[in-house]
């Protein structure tokens, strides 16, 4: 279970970098501010926990949590656009996957690591 928990929070957590970069760089850029700057504005915040993610700290997967949620809260006011909806219902539902997955991997590898202490 912790190793399903482990893999949702991954493969979510990349799949939102992944439709981040496909959208905005091919399917419909951004026509106020430039590629590049869009980009950076979006995805270097999701870069910073990329190697606590990989190698599975559950530290990082702690707080991480947190930044999901303002990928959440991104993907619900962009669903809420006519012109954007698929865009922030995919955003909103990768980002959901992810902050679950990391809640249930911080939990139960914090279960698993106090039954090996006792």
């Amino acid at each position: 279970m912790i190793l399903a928990a482990r893999a949702l929070a991954l493969v979510a957590y990349l799949a939102l970098i992944g439709l981040i970069l496909v959208w905005t760089t091919w399917i419909d850029q951004p026509e106020i501010v430039p590629v590049s700057l869009a980009l950076v504005i979006l995805v270097l915040p999701l870069l910073f926990p990329l190697r606590g993610m990989l190698h599975g700290r559950r530290y990082t997967h702690a707080w991480s949590s947190l930044l999901a949620l303002a990928y959440v809260t991104l993907g619900i006011t962009l669903a809420a656009a006519a012109d954007a909806r698929l865009y922030g219902l995919l955003m909103t539902a990768a980002s959901l996957a992810w902050f679950a997955g990391c809640l249930l991997y911080v939990k139960l590898d914090a279960r698993r690591a106090r039954k090996l202490t006792s």
